[in-house]
């Protein structure tokens, strides 16, 4: 026997114990009725007459009840307590008890109640009618006219309060017992109404005593008043039932509203039972079958396991299906006896199941978001090949720590380059070459720090981020006993393979952050390399580098003044068709004397100077003149301007953009601004209202390298893009790499749910062309297309374009006229004469 069995019988022992105790009693005061009237001679046929009369009224008074369901037991209130008082003033007590007693059998029976609630009702209107009595008699009370009205009232309504009181008493203890709700509850609820209902009752009773007064005759009158005021009680309890029917499932609802699936499940279970006061709901899941059960308030079990819902009582079973029909699971509800649910219940049942589908399927994708956001943010952070952290990863997690170097001790980094490698690549094979990586990565794994993260940077390159250091003199210490684990031989095919190593440690400086600490470990690195030893230390005055670096931040500001620094443009092209669609501006730096300067030397010296609104305006303005120039040969080409986070910290950059582009005419969609920095700064209030602003007034948002460490859906649901900007890694990676693959597909899917153009960087090769239209994705730049070129050699490029098609750069992958079949997988070219597909809708 289960638990919930043994507290059912439990609860069936004491409920038949209170009604055997009522009946009781009940029995002993019908005793002594009989013997007072038996004692007073054999009755008249006035008697008998008047104890029909009172047998009737009665009848009327129980049979006109309103039904209530607690739980699975239904129940009724009656106006039994009006017939007993009314029968009180025509008859001696002894009469009305039994008449009491009779009535309230002949109205149950009618109904076919069940044995045990038959006999508590005829018990209990029995004692009532027996307190009432009582009452009468200590308090000497008579209907008779020569009385005063204060001492005719008084004794009645004494009685009437004794009633109420009693039958309370002796019905809410059987109802919690029956339902299994506590008393509590049951007493504060509809409390209100209950109280009208006593006052009402007893006005009524008021009434009938005065009609009697004037005529006895007149008891027929009683019956159809009864009834009149019964429907109208009727009638208000069941719109307040109603209401707050609506107000719960309301509420139900709200509460499913929640990212978290086993959440909503729970709190469907707990909803379900309180809205329809079922002793136990179960829901179910077609896919993976996972099922939660409870018993109103209590969650007892979730999974595939579990006590299943009892066979025998009432289960009422729902599908849950949405507007679209298609069903994802089942709500059951269980009473443990007969149950039939009104017409209101079963709507509010399917509303609730309907909202229940509506909440698991939002939590379901919630749920695929995240998954696919954590694939991106692992694939974006890590080695393929290894399962290290990759250059990224690194620079992101030296940056954190290097913000707490003062409260976590000194960081270092150690940059490890394999010598000869390529000799192992190109006498064993690439195969053999991944293994090596592979081992020499589970080696540095195995002997860092707990608290040291270990990255593969590219190639024969790693690097380990050493913290925690109680001084700095001992980084060379922990970077040689990482190094020393490279010497052991590795076996590989038979074979035993030397593998040489050479390394650079890099204390972390005062000034400078992880790009700067990694940089100086290269610097040292090669420095063992070019002397023949396996370990060197960051010597600052062996660093020419950083020398360089220095000397180019004290030119930026004649720079800005003699606009030495220009833009070059990169086509983005239409996959398909090989037709440009936009293009990316590019910052250079035309120095006299070194040449063309990259960004990434000068980018950061530049955002630390303060000179980044004058150079953010002399790149937007280069920009804007170019577009407009492509615009006025015939080509309406969309430009692409990087933008830095400090940029979207200055409240007055929208003002300034639509103030260059109202300057030279360009409308204001026709400028994309690509977000390219850490967007953690999107939680700043200054970042969210310029990105507003600038979205507002048309100009586009891109959000770029997309599935790196930087980009997340918590900032896709703050940023309003219209663009993704496919990282290059996942593009250079896609041949060799299935979960580079999985990365651009899915990104690819959710561009397409969210109606974000989807645009990928780093096209090389006609294979990654084809491989990257055939998953969805329909732009795209790289050196394939073009490389970055100045303004003018853009305009002629376009002008000549390609097969004699200008504007074009690429001839396109189908030919023209050709049959497109699209799949969800994939794109397929089909020649004109094939029979037409079936394209999805």
């Amino acid at each position: 026997m289960t638990r919930t069995d043994q507290d059912d019988t439990g609860t069936d022992r004491r409920l038949v114990l209170l009604v055997g105790l009522v009946v009781i009693c009940a029995g002993i005061a019908a005793a002594i009725s009989i013997r007072e009237i038996l004692g007073h001679g054999l009755p008249t046929l006035n008697d008998l007459g008047t104890a029909a009369k009172l047998t009737f009224l009665v009848v009327v008074g129980a049979t006109v009840s309103v039904r209530i369901r607690i739980r699975s037991t239904p129940h009724g209130i009656s106006w039994t307590e009006v017939a007993i008082l009314t029968g009180l003033a025509l008859a001696p007590v002894p009469w009305v008890i039994l008449c009491a007693g009779l009535g309230v059998g002949i109205a149950r029976a009618i109904v076919r109640l069940a044995p045990l609630k038959l006999a508590f009702g005829v018990a209990k209107d029995m004692l009532l009618a027996t307190a009432a009595g009582v009452v009468f008699l200590l308090l000497d009370w008579s209907w008779s006219a020569d009385r005063p009205l204060q001492e005719r009232i008084v004794p009645l309504v004494a009685a009437y309060l004794v009633v109420v009181v009693l039958d309370e008493a002796l019905t809410l203890p059987v109802i919690s017992l029956a339902s299994r709700v506590s008393l509590r509850r049951l007493f504060s609820g509809h409390w209100d109404l209950r109280l009208a209902s006593v006052v009402a009752r007893l006005l009524v009773i008021l009434a009938i005593m005065l009609i009697l007064q004037a005529d006895t005759s007149l008891l027929l009158i009683i019956p159809p008043l009864v009834l009149s005021l019964h429907l109208a009680y009727s009638s208000r309890l069941r719109s307040r039932d109603e209401r707050h029917a609506w107000q719960r499932l309301a509420r139900a609802t709200d509460a499913l509203n929640d990212v978290d699936l086993g959440q909503v499940l729970r709190t469907a279970v707990d909803g379900a039972a309180e809205l329809f006061g079922a002793d136990r709901v179960e829901v179910v899941r077609d896919d993976g079958g996972r099922t939660v059960r409870g018993d109103g308030g209590t969650i007892t079990s979730d999974g595939n396991g579990g006590e299943p819902l009892p066979t025998g009582g009432t289960t009422i079973t729902t599908p849950l299906q949405g507007h679209d029909g298609i069903e994802i699971g089942l709500l059951r509800l269980w009473f443990p006896g007969p149950v039939q649910l009104s017409e209101r219940e079963w709507y509010t049942l399917r509303t609730f199941a309907s909202a229940l589908c509506t909440a698991i399927r939002n939590a379901s994708a919630y749920a695929e978001l995240t998954r696919v956001a954590d694939e991106h943010a692992h694939a974006a952070s890590h080695d393929v090949l290894t399962g290290l952290a990759n250059r990224r990863h690194l620079l992101e997690r030296g940056t954190e720590q290097l913000s707490l170097r003062h409260a976590d001790g000194v960081a270092a980094v150690l940059l490890i380059d394999l010598n000869h490698f390529k000799e192992v690549n190109d006498t064993l094979g690439h195969p053999s070459g991944d293994r090596v990586l592979i081992e020499v990565a589970d080696r540095l794994r195995a002997v860092a720090g707990p608290e040291d993260l270990v990255a593969r940077l590219g190639g024969d390159e790693f690097a380990i981020l050493i913290t925690g250091l109680p001084a700095p003199a001992v980084a060379t210490h922990r970077a040689e006993k990482l190094l020393a684990v490279l010497h052991e031989p590795i076996e590989l095919d038979g074979m035993r393979i030397s593998v040489e190593a050479s390394g650079g440690i890099a204390v972390a400086p005062n000034n400078g952050g992880m790009s700067e600490l990694l940089r100086r470990a290269d610097v040292a690195m090669y420095q063992a390399k070019r002397s023949g030893q396996r370990l060197a230390g960051y010597v600052p005055s062996r660093d020419t580098a950083d020398l360089g670096r220095l000397t180019l931040s004290g030119e930026l500001s004649r720079a800005v003044a003699e606009r030495e620094f220009t833009v070059e443009f990169q086509p983005i092209v239409d996959l398909g068709t090989g037709v440009v669609v936009a293009a990316e501006a590019l910052a250079r730096w035309q120095h006299p004397t070194h040449g063309t300067i990259d960004p990434l030397r000068f980018l950061d010296a530049v955002e630390r100077s303060g000179l980044l609104p004058a150079f953010a305006a002399a790149v937007l303005d280069q920009s804007i003149v170019a577009a407009g120039d492509w615009h006025a040969a015939g080509f309406d080409l969309p430009v692409a301007v990087n933008v830095s986070p400090r940029s979207l910290l200055d409240a007055s950059f929208p003002e300034v953009v639509l103030a260059r582009l109202h300057a030279h005419d360009l409308p204001p969609e026709r400028l994309v601004l690509e977000l390219t920095e850490n967007l953690t700064l999107s939680q700043l209030e200054v970042v969210d209202r310029v990105l507003g602003q600038l979205r507002d007034a048309g100009v586009r948002l891109a959000l770029d390298d997309f599935g790196t460490g930087y980009s997340s859906l918590s900032v896709l649901s703050r940023i309003p893009v219209h663009e993704l900007k496919i990282d290059r890694t996942f593009v250079m990676a896609m041949e060799t790499s299935a979960e580079a693959v999985a990365v651009i597909r899915s990104t690819v899917d959710l561009g397409r749910s969210l109606d974000l153009e989807v645009i990928a960087e780093g096209v090389e090769s006609e294979p990654q062309r084809l491989a990257l239209w055939e998953l969805g994705c329909t732009a795209g730049q790289g050196h394939l297309f073009a490389r970055p070129m100045p303004a003018p050699r853009m305009l002629a490029a376009l002008r000549r374009g390609a097969e004699g098609r200008p504007g074009a750069l690429a001839p396109p992958l189908h030919d023209e006229g050709a049959v497109i079949r699209l799949s969800p997988g994939r794109r397929t070219g089909t020649r004109q004469t094939d029979r037409l597909p079936h394209l999805p809708a």
